[in-house]
């Protein structure tokens, strides 16, 4: 596709849909750049989350979790997505398993029992199997059901420096549950058109959650995921979203490379799996970038 330029050099895409949408995100970004409220001096919980799949949400958690947990910080990652992505990645079997939908459906369980070690000292996991889509319709008539992983998590995070929340690609019960237990969110975003459209649709139910559930909810960042500097698309996207959203961008950029897959496959981070590649350095950036901010102690 090509860009026509206009008199001085600017590109026909700013008064394309793309421009214009994030010309709406930036009007409507209040609710991130509020003066947001003193951090806790608890664990910090916060939620990755993003109802458009494919943007790189859980090897985000994954990495960014075992960046911290190599820089010394005690982290439990929550698989909060029934395709058990997060579990699979690294290399927990989630399927013989006490999960977080045990969790969810009986009060009477210690949450330290669904807790699983990993190859890192300091990194641990409560995950998930297929059974956890089911907990929308088992959970409708539950009272307070919205904050039943806030009750969980409560029961465990004063062992933890960070508790992350790896929600599933959706805006349903689990996820407005995360934002409801967390006090801040993350936002991977991969710089394409399409995965922008739904970035208004998750910060109007940020502004819900906000407002009826947790006053406390603050935008930790946006994640640019996915970048490809090769192509022109993906530069345009990325400095529209420098202008959308300025300091709340995170500095650091995720690149598509074929190591994350690899790393999948391997069942293990990238700071483990390929402990001096440019991937993950990256990782290591952000989660420095999470400490830098306040988000993480």
């Amino acid at each position: 596709m090509k860009h026509e330029e206009h008199e001085g050099g600017s590109s026909v895409l700013s008064d394309s849909p793309l421009a214009r949408e994030l010309a709406d995100l930036a009007a409507r970004r209040r609710i991130f750049t509020a003066t947001p409220p003193p951090l806790p001096v608890f664990t910090r919980i916060f939620t990755v989350a993003n109802q458009k799949g494919g943007v790189g949400k859980t090897t985000t958690s994954i990495n960014m979790s075992a960046a911290l947990a190599e820089f010394g910080r005690k982290v439990l990652l929550i698989d909060f997505d029934p395709q058990g992505a997060l579990s699979a990645g690294l290399g927990i079997n989630a399927h013989d398993a006490l999960t977080i939908y045990d969790l969810m459906l009986d009060r009477t369980l210690d949450p330290h029992t669904a807790i699983q070690h990993t190859s890192n000292p300091n990194l641990d996991v409560i995950p998930a199997n297929i059974e956890l889509s089911a907990a929308e319709m088992k959970l409708v008539n539950e009272i307070a059901r919205e904050q039943i992983l806030a009750r969980i998590l409560k029961q465990v995070s004063a062992e933890y420096d960070a508790i992350i929340v790896d929600c599933q690609p959706s805006l349903g019960l689990l996820t407005v549950n995360a934002l409801t237990a967390a006090h801040g969110v993350m936002i991977p975003l991969a710089t394409e058109y399409f995965a922008l459209r739904g970035v208004a649709i998750l910060e109007d139910i940020i502004g819900k959650v906000k407002e009826g559930l947790n006053p406390a909810l603050q935008l930790d960042g946006i994640l640019p995921t996915m970048v490809d500097s090769r192509t022109l698309h993906s530069r345009e996207v990325l400095e529209r979203l420098k202008e959308a959203f300025g300091e709340k961008l995170f500095k650091t950029v995720i690149h598509r490379t074929v190591k994350f897959p690899d790393a999948t496959v391997a069942q293990a981070p990238i700071t483990e799996f390929a402990p001096t590649s440019d991937a993950a350095e990256v990782y290591r950036s952000v989660a420095k970038e999470l400490v830098a901010r306040g988000c993480v102690a």
